[in-house]
């Protein structure tokens, strides 16, 4: 009797069993063919994207990191599909600049323009150049997008990567994930900012992390209306990176292929999915180049990386006037460690007479202007400058990111190892570049990436930053 109740049990539970096994079953099959659905609507979703981003080019440069730039007309680029763009008349130069009225001349003839300094350029300029009245743009291909975690999003920040020097706590660091090590100013009206930014390619540890170095023009609260122009350098890792639950889920599918006929008739595409998964990353970091070249970069917002901006070219906003630099493409040569240094110079500055803000690269190039309608706050003035490094700390194994920032090297080991800001000023009412009153430094931990200040005859004000992030301290 007892053994009889016993063996009745055992057959209820492996009946039991097994109809967990087909749910199961039956649930995978259902989620990849909702996945085959959505991947459908995905793709169209992107082939419009691509087909905004990417405009007929009047000619195209095979770069050798891979980038193909694409030389459009000047009226062509993505900025003119803003409604509010659509009758704009290209300005080609600003009616000032800095100092005075604008002169090319004089812009190679200033101070800045006989520092020593090792000369920097992108890496497409080594097979050629765009022509006269058009621009080089970064084309975007579909495996850039695809990396995002939406269409929608490609191209655009997380909400509240702005250092707030006011608000470090420790809470801050474990809320957003944002590391900083920056200098600043606030407390009064700036109309720009510049700096000559050391370059370097910080190791990246993983996925969702990146490592830049920037100036940020800032206006409005650290709230939802904050407004935001940006530009320096970035490294962003690329790591493939496969959904292995749903890579479980569809060999599952492909034994119920192999053993029912009926199935495999229902579910036959689920086999080109798996090749796809298999080729290309799935969840990897929203970036948006594909490698870990280190890349010239711009950014804007006028809320707060909410709905409006986005990096380079990749929406309407702003008006690029130079055929020599991309944006978003690599630079080159990059500084080594106890070895040759190289650094580039960013210039942003509101023209007085139209409004606009206005960005120089180096001493040769004004690369275009973010129109003043663009803006809420930064129509009038910045209310805060900020200069330094962020990286993304992801916690890896609930311990801190080994992402470097920088070269890697905290600020005391000094010239040839830690990576530097010189020469950093800001621009006066007068429309004079002047040097910054009242420096700050902010970092939200010290013993992983630290900044440290100083003033000479040869650089101006300048600081050092940066570090290794995980280390005997730091953890």
């Amino acid at each position: 009797m007892v053994g009889d109740g016993g063996g009745g049990g055992g057959r209820k539970g492996r009946a039991f069993a097994v109809v967990l096994v087909l749910w199961g079953l039956m649930f995978s099959v259902s989620c990849v063919a909702s996945r085959l659905e959505s991947g459908s609507k995905q793709t169209l979703e992107v082939q419009k994207h691509l087909k905004r981003l990417n405009k007929t080019p009047v000619k195209s440069i095979q770069s050798p990191d891979g980038d193909i730039i694409d030389c459009i007309s000047m009226l062509d680029q993505p900025a003119f599909d803003h409604p509010y763009l659509k009758d704009h008349k290209i300005q080609m130069r600003p009616n000032y600049h800095p100092e005075g009225l604008f002169d090319e001349n004089k812009v190679a003839s200033t101070p800045a323009a006989k520092e020593r300094a090792n000369p920097i350029n992108q890496l497409w300029h080594q097979i050629g150049i765009c022509p006269e009245k058009t621009i080089p743009v970064r084309r975007t291909k579909r495996d850039d997008v695809l990396r995002a975690s939406s269409v929608k999003r490609y191209g655009r920040k997380k909400h509240r990567t702005i250092p707030q020097p006011r608000s470090a706590s420790p809470g801050l660091v474990n809320q957003n994930g944002h590391q900083h090590a920056i200098t600043y100013v606030e407390g009064d009206k700036y109309y720009g900012a510049k700096a000559t930014i050391n370059v370097w390619e910080p190791k990246i540890q993983q996925s969702n992390e990146f490592s830049l170095s920037q100036l940020w023009i800032l206006g409005g609260s650290f709230g939802e209306d904050l407004n935001s122009i940006e530009a320096g350098w970035q490294v962003i890792l690329l790591v493939f990176v496969l959904d292995f639950v749903l890579l479980l889920n569809l060999l599952r599918t492909s034994v119920e292929i192999k053993s029912s006929s009926r199935i495999h008739r229902r579910h036959r595409n689920a086999f080109p999915y798996i090749e796809v998964l298999i080729k290309r990353p799935l969840q990897v970091s929203p970036d948006l180049y594909g490698d870990n070249n280190t890349r010239l970069f711009t950014y804007w917002t006028s809320d707060a990386y909410q709905a409006t901006g986005c990096y380079n070219l990749l929406c309407s906003g702003f008006i690029q006037i130079n055929n020599e630099i991309a944006m978003g493409a690599s630079i080159s040569p990059i500084s080594a460690y106890r070895s040759s240094q190289y650094d580039i110079s960013i210039l942003i500055w509101k023209d007085p007479s139209e409004g606009h803000w206005w960005m120089q690269f180096g001493n040769d190039y004004v690369l275009g202007y973010w129109p003043s309608f663009l803006f809420s706050y930064l129509t009038d003035s910045a209310s805060m400058i900020e200069w330094g490094g962020e990286v993304v700390n992801s916690q890896p194994d609930g311990e801190h990111t080994s992402t470097q920032m920088g070269s890697g090297h905290f600020p005391e080991e000094g010239f040839g190892k830690a990576s530097y800001f010189r020469n950093i000023q800001v621009v006066d009412e007068s429309n004079n570049l002047k040097a910054p009153k009242g420096i700050g430094t902010f970092t939200e931990q010290s013993n992983c990436y630290d900044v440290q200040t100083g003033n000479n005859g040869d650089w101006g004000h300048y600081f050092y930053y940066g570090g290794p992030g995980k280390n005997p301290k730091c953890l």
